[in-house]
């Protein structure tokens, strides 16, 4: 298959739905010859929020120690290369294509159909392994227990702050979606975390504890480096990332972690950018999926602290099953306006229906059809630009501002 095909065949996978479960992946994962070898290092983080920002400085320290390292991440914002990265690259054209073009034949012969998400897992795990890597990260896609990442043998796992989001299949308190989560947990090997809500914690020490896996809270924010990533949440997110790596064996000097942190890149969440750079743009644009109540909460006091009070023009967008009015409680009041419209995707919430969840006291709103129009018309007002409530409203704009082409998925 070329590319194109190839791609078009993946995406097509996504009508078999989302299946929790190991036995999938365990069984592709073996028949590909996908699973790391021995000596090849693997660190597993799953949670909530930060995920992503987690894993990428990881993958940047780790770099910038010199290590050969395999970063596996979901969704993609923009093209869906992104999730497979090298190195920092992501996986070529050609080699995406060859590798999913093996994996057809291998998928059509097997009862049930491997899914988009497993599917995606193979092809990565076996391109770490032909590219050699000596350190593999992988983002969890939802949950832990039955996520197909956790079919990997991990050597350190992380955690993230844990929240509420995804209710509808890892539960509706805390104490349940921690318990889906502790579960990636490996018997007899070290864990770190992120500081977490008492029940968050009393599920998560009770499930290392059974696993006789040591585990480790950070207790502080890293200071005194410098990190690309703007936020007060991020100083916490690097002190997980150091404190896996070190879990890890991995041995970090001052110089290797400060160039990691200040270079680290993590495309969507709070990145800026300048009215150069935008055509039309009197103001900078930010780009923040904000998708649940946490992220809203923490993109809230980021923006205060980026932007001193000022107000911006929110593009706003969100899918089914998302507490919207939770989100708008924090994110409303940040906005001079709000410009509502549905988001590329299936799971797509109308216009109408965002608007309606807007908190009391909320500033002046308007519906458009589509993110073109809603966008023109924010950065007409020439204040700055907000686009956030979704990781795929944000694909879809940093596609328009990169000038490349959206790959929608729905997974």
């Amino acid at each position: 298959m070329t590319y194109s095909e190839a791609i078009s065949w993946l995406f097509s996978t996504q009508m078999f739905g989302i299946k929790l479960g190991l036995e999938g992946s365990q069984r592709l994962l073996k028949e590909f010859l996908a699973y790391p070898k021995h000596g090849v290092r693997v660190i597993h983080v799953a949670g909530t929020n930060g995920k992503g920002s987690t894993c990428a400085m990881i993958d940047a320290m780790a770099r910038a120690c010199g290590m050969r390292c395999g970063l596996f991440t979901s969704p993609h914002l923009i093209d869906y290369r992104e999730r497979i990265q090298v190195s920092g690259r992501e996986i070529p054209e050609a080699e995406c294509a060859a590798g999913l073009t093996n994996l057809r034949v291998l998928c059509e012969r097997l009862d049930p159909h491997p899914t988009f998400f497993e599917i995606s897992l193979a092809l990565a795990l076996h391109w770490f392994g032909q590219t050699k890597c000596d350190l593999i990260i992988l983002e969890t896609g939802m949950g832990g227990r039955l996520d197909a990442t956790t079919a990997v043998p991990a050597d350190v796992c992380v955690f993230v702050p844990i929240g509420l989001d995804h209710t509808e299949w890892l539960g509706d308190t805390l104490g349940q979606i921690a318990a889906e989560k502790a579960a990636i947990l490996v018997p007899g090997k070290p864990a770190v975390s992120a500081p977490q809500e008492d029940a968050v914690r009393q599920v998560l020490e009770q499930a290392a504890n059974e696993a006789r896996a040591p585990l480790e809270f950070v207790s502080e924010p890293l200071l005194g480096y410098g990190i690309a990533l703007p936020g007060a949440h991020q100083p916490w997110n690097a002190a997980v990332a150091v404190a896996a790596l070190h879990r890890a064996g991995i041995a970090l000097k001052y110089d290797s972690t400060q160039y990691g942190l200040s270079h680290v890149r993590w495309p969507g969440r709070f990145e800026i950018f300048p009215a150069a750079d935008v055509t039309g743009a009197s103001e900078v644009v930010v780009l923040d999926g904000a998708h649940n109540v946490h992220a809203a909460e923490v993109l809230a006091t980021t923006w205060q602290a980026e932007f001193s009070g000022r107000k911006a023009a929110m593009v706003f967008s969100a899918v089914a099953s998302k507490d919207i009015a939770g989100i708008l409680r924090h994110l409303a009041p940040l906005a001079s306006e709000v410009f509502f419209c549905p988001v590329a995707n299936p799971r797509a919430v109308s216009g109408e229906r965002l608007a309606a969840a807007l908190p009391p006291n909320a500033p002046p709103h308007q519906v458009f059809g589509d993110f073109a129009a809603a966008f023109s018309a924010a950065l007409a007002t020439n204040t700055p630009v907000l686009v956030a409530g979704s990781l795929f409203l944000v694909g879809e704009a940093r596609a328009v501002l990169t000038g490349t082409t959206f790959q929608s998925s729905t997974q």
